[in-house]
C-alpha cells in the first residue's frame, strides 16, 4: 500500500518535467502513498488519535494545512491527502467532477481501513467534504467547511456576487487554461495572494511550492478540467436545487472570512430548511485561506466543534 517517492512519471507526472519536485518539510509529517482501485493517493500524515481527514482546495495541495497539523496532531490523526490531479498524487486526464473527488476520498478511507472520520475540507476540499456528507454520511462524524459554501445555493443571493469570479475564465477556459496555469505563474501567485486579507500571513516561498506544482503540463490540464467541469456541469444544476433533495445531517460549522475574496459572506445563507444542525461563523477581518491566516483560531473553532464526539 505504501510506495517510495520516485523522479519517474509512475504518478503521472508529465515527462516534461522530469524533475519531480521535493516534498516541503513540516515536523512530525509522514507521508505515503497509497493504491487504490481509483488512483494512487499521497497522504501526508501526523499525530495519533481518531481521524481527523483535511482536504485542500485549489490551487493548493497537502502543504495548505501545514501551519494547522502541529495544533491538530497532538489530539488527532491527521490525514491530508492530495486530491486528484494535484500535489503529488495521480493525474488522470479525466474524472474533475465533484462527485470523483468523492469517490476517490471514500476509497482512500478504505484503503487505510478507515470507517468513520472527522472531516474538515477548504475551499474545492469543502465541496467535495459536504459531497461526502450527503452520500455517505454515515462515514462523518462532524465536517468543517472552510472558505466554502454549502450545497443549497440561493440564486438570489450569488447574483449580487457573481463578479467575484472575473478570474474564472482564464482557468476553466478549454486549452486557454492549461497554458495560463502553465505559462503565467504570476496569474496563479496572484489569486493566492488575493485570498489572503494580511498579505504577511504567507511567504513567497510557500506560494512558489503551490505555483510550482501546478506548472506541470498533466498538472496544469488537471487545474483546468476541475475548474471546466465545475463550470460546464455543475453550476447550472446546483443553482436550479440539485441537492435540495438531499438533506444534510451531519453536524457542520462554516468557518468564512469577512474579508474573503471570493465568496462574499453575503452568499452565505440559505442553508436553514435543508439541514439538521448547519452553524455559521464569519471570522472578522480574515480572508479566504483561514488555516494559513489564521490556523490558531481554526484549531480552537475545529476542536470545540469536534469535541462532543471525541471518544463516542
Amino acid at each position: 500500500m505504501t510506495v517510495a517517492c520516485t523522479p519517474t512519471g509512475a504518478i503521472g507526472w508529465d515527462d516534461r518535467q522530469p524533475t519531480y519536485p521535493a516534498l516541503p518539510s513540516v515536523d512530525g509529517v509522514r507521508h505515503r502513498w497509497v493504491d487504490t482501485p481509483r488512483l494512487r493517493i499521497h497522504v501526508a500524515e501526523a499525530g495519533a488519535g481518531e481521524p481527523l481527514v483535511l482536504l485542500h482546495g485549489w490551487p493548493q495541495h497537502w502543504y495548505a494545512w501545514r501551519s494547522l497539523i502541529p495544533l491538530l496532531a497532538g489530539d488527532f490523526r491527521v490525514i491530508c491527502p492530495d486530491l486528484r490531479g494535484f500535489g503529488w498524487t495521480d493525474v488522470p486526464r479525466t474524472g474533475y467532477a465533484t462527485a470523483d473527488f468523492v469517490a476517490d476520498v471514500e476509497g482512500l478511507l478504505d484503503a487505510l481501513d478507515v470507517r468513520r472520520v472527522f472531516l474538515a475540507g477548504h475551499d474545492v476540499g469543502a465541496r467535495v467534504g459536504f459531497g461526502i456528507c450527503l452520500s455517505n454520511p454515515a462515514r462523518v462524524r462532524r465536517f468543517v467547511a472552510l472558505g466554502g459554501l454549502h450545497p443549497y445555493w440561493q440564486p438570489r443571493l450569488l447574483a449580487p456576487q457573481a463578479w467575484r469570479y472575473w478570474w474564472t475564465p482564464l482557468v476553466e477556459t478549454p486549452l486557454l487554461g492549461r497554458w495560463v496555469v502553465a505559462h503565467l505563474p504570476g496569474y496563479v501567485r496572484m489569486l493566492l495572494r488575493r485570498g489572503l486579507a494580511d498579505s504577511n500571513a504567507v511567504t513567497g516561498a510557500d506560494i512558489d511550492t503551490f505555483v510550482t506544482s501546478l506548472r506541470a503540463p498533466a498538472r496544469a490540464r488537471a487545474s483546468e478540467a476541475l475548474m471546466r467541469t465545475f463550470a460546464y456541469r455543475e453550476i447550472v444544476p446546483t443553482l436550479l436545487g440539485r441537492y435540495r433533495a438531499h438533506r444534510l445531517t451531519v453536524p457542520t460549522l462554516m468557518l468564512n472570512g469577512t474579508r474573503d475574496f471570493a465568496l462574499s459572506p453575503r452568499s452565505l445563507g440559505g442553508y436553514q430548511d435543508y439541514a439538521d444542525d448547519l452553524r455559521l461563523e464569519l471570522l472578522p477581518g480574515t480572508g479566504h485561506h483561514l488555516a494559513e491566516e489564521c490556523p490558531a483560531t481554526v484549531a480552537r473553532w475545529m476542536r470545540e466543534f469536534f469535541a462532543d464526539d471525541v471518544g463516542r
